[in-house]
């Protein structure tokens, strides 16, 4: 596994490591009873959830196949594939959290010849803090290219669990945060998340499911800079 940048990257890194640096990402979650609201203070309104966010970071969420596999001209991509359509669930009941995702892989390719096979890698990451990955799982996809056909789709899955005590909040950065603040107060208008601790608590009690590609450095170079 190859590290490469990061924000919302995408893995191809090999390094579970790699993709933590790499991942921060455009993310859905699933909000509910647990989460935190705060719309009684002055200038301050945010939203905090129990359950992971789910998202695909920068990068890992297309994978594209070259025939003869050495070359990067255009007229050698044999199959582009995306990742699209991600849902997710998540059940937020006893000690452990658990958010689920499936989503759709959408290829095409080149020749419309005979029918064909197409497996792709793909991974699940659980990154706690934007950073640390606490977990990974591969898998793969195969898409079903029907004769004469350049389109195919696949449904594919992923799933975490993350424990409660770790994603909650301690009481006292709770009562910081939803602590209600009124207007001529000296610290009304102070966003809490200003504060590095607090800050820092939340960091570490989010966790993300991030899910993409499974590619070399090869490929994630390619996706980077194409």
């Amino acid at each position: 596994m190859t590290a490469l940048p990061r924000r919302t990257a995408r893995a191809g890194v090999k390094s579970v490591a790699a993709l933590g640096a790499l991942a921060a990402v455009a993310l859905s979650g699933c909000a509910r009873d647990n989460e935190i609201d705060i719309s009684t203070g002055v200038g301050i309104t945010s939203s905090r959830s129990l359950c992971p966010s789910v998202g695909v970071p920068n990068h890992t969420g297309d994978i594209t196949l070259f025939d003869p596999p050495g070359s990067r001209d255009a007229a050698a991509i044999d199959v582009v594939a995306s990742i699209t359509n991600v849902r997710t669930t998540c059940n937020d009941v006893g000690e452990r959290l658990y958010a689920g995702s499936s989503f759709d892989v959408v290829a095409t390719r080149r020749d419309a010849g005979p029918a064909r096979d197409v497996t792709l890698p793909y991974y699940s990451a659980v990154v706690q803090g934007g950073t640390a990955v606490v977990a990974k799982d591969d898998n793969q996809v195969t898409l079903r290219f029907e004769a004469g056909q350049t389109r195919a789709t696949a449904s594919a899955t992923a799933g975490a669990y993350v424990d409660r005590v770790a994603a909650t909040l301690p009481e006292d950065i709770r009562e910081r945060i939803t602590r209600r603040r009124r207007a001529g107060e000296q610290d009304a208008a102070i966003d809490p998340m200003s504060e590095p601790e607090v800050r820092a608590a939340v960091t570490r009690a989010s966790f993300e499911l991030l899910i993409g590609f499974q590619l070399t450095a090869e490929q994630l170079q390619y996706n980077v800079t194409r």
